[in-house]
């Protein structure tokens, strides 16, 4: 759980790890107003919003994970249930805690803003703002989908 200065693509930010049950979650952070947690895409991490996170940095408090499994964070092996969103989300609730916010905004980008959605359905009160982006709907996906579709 320390927390050092080392990730050249973040300047000023700082960086730690946060140890789970069965993973380890590296992040960066910076900035001293409102929290807010930038989630990442695949097959991406955190490094996607190295241009945008120092400019948030300035009204912010930004904190930029690598997700369970992806870049400097270590996941489990085993079943892929270690790596569902609600156990994603769950990382990030423990992470948020770590850095002393209860209450947080939150961006999530494609599998950060599936990571996101599970995050705000299990822990609505958690979350002051949500944006996802570029991601279908789920439920809208699911439901529309079909061989044919598939196939295109």
């Amino acid at each position: 759980m320390s927390a050092t200065p080392t990730d050249p693509l973040f300047p000023g930010f700082e960086t730690g790890r946060l140890k789970t049950d069965d993973a380890e979650i590296y992040y960066r952070a910076a900035g001293d107003g409102p929290p807010l947690l930038l989630l990442h895409g695949f097959p991406q991490t955190g490094a996607m919003w190295a241009t945008t996170a120092p400019d948030l940095s300035a009204d912010y408090r930004v904190v930029v994970p690598d997700l369970r499994g992806y870049g400097r964070s270590t996941g489990p092996a085993g079943p892929h249930e270690r790596y569902a969103k609600s156990v994603m989300a769950a990382d990030m609730i423990a992470l948020m805690e770590h850095l002393g916010a209860s209450r947080f905004a939150l961006v999530g980008h494609d599998r950060g803003g599936r990571v996101a959605y599970r995050l705000a359905l299990d822990h609505p009160e958690r979350l002051s703002q949500l944006a996802v982006l570029d991601i279908l709907p789920s439920y809208e996906y699911w439901a529309q989908i079909d061989r044919a579709f598939a196939l295109t």
